[in-house]
């Protein structure tokens, strides 16, 4: 009987515009098509019975399972180990055209044997539309033709695969020998979409080659050489594979719905675009040697900024779908028990119409990073940048529900006041450096008035730290990013103690919490994990300030929480499980971060 496996024991696969995850049993429970926030297929994740799945798995008791990526490549290989043989089953998405959008995705399963005999079970039972929708089974021709709403997908096999039905489903035994190999190939589309052409054994391999080649020569174009090479692409490919193609934009992470606590009520839908983690994603990318993937995110924030439609009436919300669309209303899936029984299952995210200041500060800052930007070069796209700096101007001095999108209430929360410095700031030198129109003093103004009122309201003489936000004495590992921005130095004083109160409250064990909800109610019951996030921020603030052996062990140490694959969820538990949606791109965009910044700082320590 199968059971709910760990979150983190999965591999991820994609191909751009959607991605699956593999558990390492080999059973996909997670695959929604044709886009990352589309409807699901697979979702044994959230619910195991009605969820649906499709495994290939070996039909032996005794078997030992290791998975592991085929280097630089984001094609997943899962090693079955028995007493008669061992087998493997290699899973990747071929990319084909990913920049132009389609509802067409294929996902290839390849299983061969390199000792002894294998005996491999093959269960592909698809549930359409979140499990909420009947499906019909058509099998001819060795071909299993699955109908359902919005949606139709072809199951096709090469190598002596007999599919047989099993109710609306298809079921099949494959044993292979040494040097023997099988393939399945899903190919998901529109309704009433074409059956692809028979599979044949050189279009495997065709295909098999085609992603592999892609994914090097991708790697490649990566600028970092230094001590974590491993970790830094293996983050970097995550962070390719959770982008969708069409746009630039992308997605906090592939699934919804994952708890933050087994059994409690913090179960979000997280497969949107932030700005603000789109945003802190451009510097990253650049250092990594990645402009491409960046420009196209700033083409994305542009054209945000630009169109101005949003639910909330200010001139960004916070999150959008992948193609810009800023209607993201949320509902309760109550059909599906949820992740070991964490329920509500949500879709949707109702956090969408929050103001949340410090998105303008992140937009701004992802468009300073660089000079040569379409956006920027143009005098219309100018304006509209100079026109958001002077509404900022006037708006800023407003309580907001700030960045961890809290459900407590609005507060003047310190960080959002921080971010609209950093836009002000970053205005301010682009003006400068472009030659381009602007209120400079205005904006010089604004900026200096956060500064001031940050200082006098958001530091607090008794804690003798930055606070979470005015009038309370609560921390907030947001404001690790402080220095980050060049708000303060990473050695002041006022720093330094801050680092030290949140050492002292907030990092156990060289894991960060966020904050404290029970010093700082935000609307919702339970508890939560420790959040990664915030723990590659507390490393880089410690290798900024200076702090080199600290920050390289709570490195390390964090790099041990990882899964098999070298992938992060959202948060970490109390015995070191992982939690939340997964994989995280925050998570591996503060790895890199991290990564980069510790290096620079040995390099000057060694040199």
């Amino acid at each position: 009987m199968r059971s709910y496996p760990p979150i983190a024991d999965h591999g991820l696969i994609g191909d751009l515009q959607t991605a699956a995850l593999v558990s390492s049993e080999g059973v996909v429970d997670w695959f929604c098509t044709p886009r990352f926030d589309s409807p699901s297929l697979f979702a044994a994740l959230l619910d195991l019975e009605r969820g649906g799945h499709f495994a290939i798995t070996a039909d032996a008791p005794d078997a030992t399972v290791r998975q592991l990526y085929l280097p630089d490549t984001a094609i997943l290989v899962t090693r079955f180990l028995t007493a008669d043989g061992v087998g493997e089953v290699l899973d990747f998405m071929p990319l084909d055209l990913p920049e132009l959008p389609t509802a067409r995705h294929r996902m290839v399963r390849v299983m061969r044997v390199t000792r002894g005999t294998v005996r491999f079970a093959l269960e592909c039972r698809p549930r359409f539309d979140y499990g909420r929708a009947e499906h019909r089974l058509t099998l001819e021709s060795g071909v299993a033709h699955f109908s359902g709403p919005g949606a139709e997908a072809f199951l096709q096999t090469i190598g002596g695969v007999t599919l047989e039905r099993d109710g609306e489903d298809a079921v099949s035994t494959v044993v292979l020998r040494q040097g023997e190999r099988a393939a399945a190939m899903l190919t998901v589309c529109e309704p009433g979409g074409e059956q692809p052409p028979p599979m044949t054994e050189h279009d495997g391999r065709q295909a098999f080659d085609d992603t592999r080649d892609f994914w090097h020569g991708w790697i490649r174009r990566s600028r970092y050489r230094g001590r974590w090479q491993q970790m830094v692409h293996r983050s970097a490919i995550t962070l390719k594979l959770l982008t969708y193609a069409p746009t630039g934009a992308p997605v906090a992470a592939v699934t919804m719905g994952l708890p933050e606590q087994v059994g409690g009520e913090r179960n979000w839908d997280y497969r949107y675009t932030w700005v603000r983690d789109g945003s802190l994603s451009v510097k990253a990318l650049v250092d990594l040697g990645f402009e491409e993937e960046a420009h196209a995110f700033r083409l994305w924030l542009g054209a945000r900024l630009k169109a101005g439609k949003t639910v909330t009436g200010e001139p960004l919300q916070i999150m959008y779908r992948v193609d810009g669309d800023p209607h993201l209303a949320e509902e309760v899936l109550g059909h599906l028990e949820g992740y070991r029984g964490s329920a509500p299952v949500r879709v949707g995210n109702g956090a969408a119409d929050q103001l949340q200041l410090d998105i303008y500060g992140e937009a701004v800052y992802a468009l300073a990073e660089t000079r040569n930007v379409v956006l920027l070069a143009g005098y219309d796209g100018w304006q509209v940048v100079a026109g958001l700096l002077d509404w900022l101007a006037g708006t800023w001095d407003r309580p907001d529900e700030g960045i961890w999108e809290t459900r407590g209430g609005q507060k003047d929360f310190t960080y959002s006041r921080l971010m609209c410095w950093t836009a002000f700031d970053r205005g301010i030198r682009l003006a400068t450096e472009l030659a381009r129109p602007a209120d400079v003093p205005g904006w010089t103004a604004a900026r200096d008035a956060v500064l001031k009122q940050v200082m006098d309201r958001g530091w607090s003489r008794d804690r003798r730290a930055f606070v979470q936000h005015y009038g309370d004495e609560v921390l907030d590992a947001s404001l690790l990013l402080m220095p980050t921005v060049g708000f303060v130095s990473p050695k002041d004083p006022r720093w330094l103690s801050t680092l030290d109160a949140m050492d002292a409250e907030l990092v156990s064990d060289s894991l960060v919490y966020r904050y404290d909800p029970a010093a700082s109610p935000d609307g919702l019951r339970g508890s939560e994990g420790t959040f990664s996030l915030c723990s590659f921020l507390y490393v880089d603030a410690l290798a900024r300030a200076g702090r080199l052996a600290p920050a390289r062990y709570a490195f390390d140490k964090m790099l041990t929480y990882a899964n098999h694959v070298g992938l992060f969820a959202e948060e970490i538990g109390p015995t070191g499980e992982q939690l939340g949606n997964f994989p995280q791109a925050f998570t591996h965009l503060a790895l890199i971060t991290a990564a980069m910044s510790l290096d620079e700082e040995l390099d000057r320590a060694e040199a």
